[in-house]
């Protein structure tokens, strides 16, 4: 019986949407949490929408412009990097990076369990087959989780403990998929493109698509997602 509340960060994506279906999966009554942040395209938040309403699951998303800031590919009309060596990818770090943008998310989850009385966060960082962002990591995530016990109230007071979770963070693409279609989840409903076209479909050759192709590949399978009809190809 679902009973312990948890905030998970839910963009829509691979990683997330298996997080999320981890977490549920693992006993906890699942609040998902996606953002509007300035991103170039919607699409993810229309797929974050979407899982959580076939999940049955508590679904918020957030307003705040990281295009006031710039700095990244994903927030910008940069140019997103396209048909890298996929051997390369996770070596140095990408314009695609948000600066501090798992900083952030996981500021506004830290304040939303808080007011939920959760003590349970997860993420779906992953720090083998990535993209080199330095808010992946262990090290970054285990650093988090100390300031979090120091910085809000209910721990503070010895009430709440906050935990951070990460089931991914050790797994390749190929086996965070196989975990995800072992618990049932529809591949075909998530987004993950850099750049997709307008109607949603993924370009086929960012960093996030060669990645996700990778994975899906490895377990002798097609990635269900819609593809433009030149990468589909």
């Amino acid at each position: 019986m679902l009973s312990r509340p948890a905030v998970v960060l839910l963009s829509g994506g691979l990683d997330s949407s298996t997080t999320l279906a981890i977490a549920r999966a693992d006993g906890y009554t699942p609040h998902a949490l996606s953002f509007r942040y300035g991103q170039r395209h919607s699409i993810e938040l229309e797929a974050a929408s979407e899982l959580a309403r076939r999940m049955a699951v508590h679904h918020l998303i957030a307003t705040i412009d990281l295009r006031q800031l710039g700095g990244s590919a994903l927030t910008s009309d940069m140019h997103v990097p396209k048909s890298r060596d996929v051997t390369e990818l996770g070596q140095g770090i990408p314009v695609t990076y948000v600066p501090a943008r798992n900083t952030i998310f996981l500021s506004f989850a830290l304040a939303w369990a808080e007011v939920l009385k959760a003590g349970d966060i997860f993420i779906g960082v992953n720090a083998l087959d990535f993209s080199g962002y330095p808010d992946c990591r262990p090290a970054y995530i285990e650093a988090y989780e100390k300031m979090a016990n120091l910085a809000t109230k209910a721990a503070v007071e010895g009430r709440q403990r906050v935990r951070i979770h990460t089931p991914l963070i050790n797994l390749t693409k190929a086996q965070i998929i196989r975990r995800g279609l072992e618990l049932g989840l529809d591949y075909s409903l998530t987004r993950s493109c850099y750049d997709p076209g307008p109607a949603g479909e993924a370009c086929g050759h960012c960093d996030s698509c060669l990645l996700r192709q990778k994975g899906f590949a490895e377990n002798g399978m097609r990635d269900p997602a819609p593809y433009r009809a030149e990468a589909a190809a």
